[in-house]
């Protein structure tokens, strides 16, 4: 009796456990239309004005109501987001955890923590090789699944540290990721054309430069909403019927 006893104290833990784990499994399948990583550049080109200049396009993006628009007239209606700050081929700061933003809450809670979130990063050098390395690896560890899954990196550089971007760029590629590209024109006026020939790929991938942090604002506005209203394969073409 003694061995059943205890064979059915041990089921009923079991039981318990399976009860208790599949909510975190059902989140852990969440799917969302589109997951999202943002790369923010903190290299020692971007001095403390020009880096609150990306923070704060950044917040003022995500409480627009357009960007929520965009969300919103997707499949899902939500998308998952994470960003990270990044210089040299090692040193990249996670400032925003995967979330999801479906609804007005959502938008504001990003936008909050982006706005207050400090600069983590100093110098280092510009490693965009190693902010797409890192970034590839953040989508298996995404609690939530989406057929489209894009990188965005917005920089003010050339690759100088690291290994060329064009490797990490096609590593991205070959995993199914798209990567978009922010050059930022006030340092390296031809910044665009370096992105377009290693930063960026995918289906769909693009560029949108703009000529001075000044300016980031509205070029990120543009970019998001580009990103997120983008449609899938699949669905592109059950349109184009």
């Amino acid at each position: 009796m003694r061995g059943a006893a205890a064979f059915a104290h041990l089921a009923a833990i079991l039981v318990v456990c399976l009860v208790l784990a599949a909510p975190r499994a059902a989140a852990a399948e969440r799917p969302v239309d589109l997951l999202l990583v943002l790369a923010v550049d903190a290299s020692g080109s971007v001095d403390a004005r020009r880096f609150e200049l990306q923070r704060r396009g950044y917040a003022e993006a995500f409480a627009n109501p357009r960007v929520l628009g965009a969300i919103r007239a997707g499949p899902l209606q939500a998308i998952a987001v994470t960003m990270f700050q990044w210089t040299g081929p090692s040193l990249q700061a996670r400032i925003l955890d995967w979330t999801v933003i479906a609804d007005a809450a959502d938008a504001d809670r990003v936008a909050s923590a982006i706005a207050m979130t400090p600069r983590q990063l100093f110098g280092g050098g510009t490693s965009l090789s190693g902010a797409i390395d890192y970034a590839l690896r953040l989508f298996p560890n995404s609690p939530f699944t989406g057929e489209r899954r894009v990188i965005d990196v917005s920089g003010d550089g050339a690759n100088n540290v690291g290994r060329p971007a064009a490797p990490a760029r096609d590593a991205a590629v070959a995993a199914g990721i798209v990567i978009n590209g922010l050059p930022i024109l006030a340092l390296e006026p031809n910044l665009d054309t370096y992105y377009r020939d290693n930063v960026i790929g995918g289906p769909g991938s693009f560029v949108v430069p703009v000529d001075s942090f000044e300016n980031f604002g509205d070029a990120i506005l543009n970019k998001l909403i580009s990103e997120i209203a983008a449609v899938p394969g699949g669905a592109r073409r059950q349109a184009a019927r």
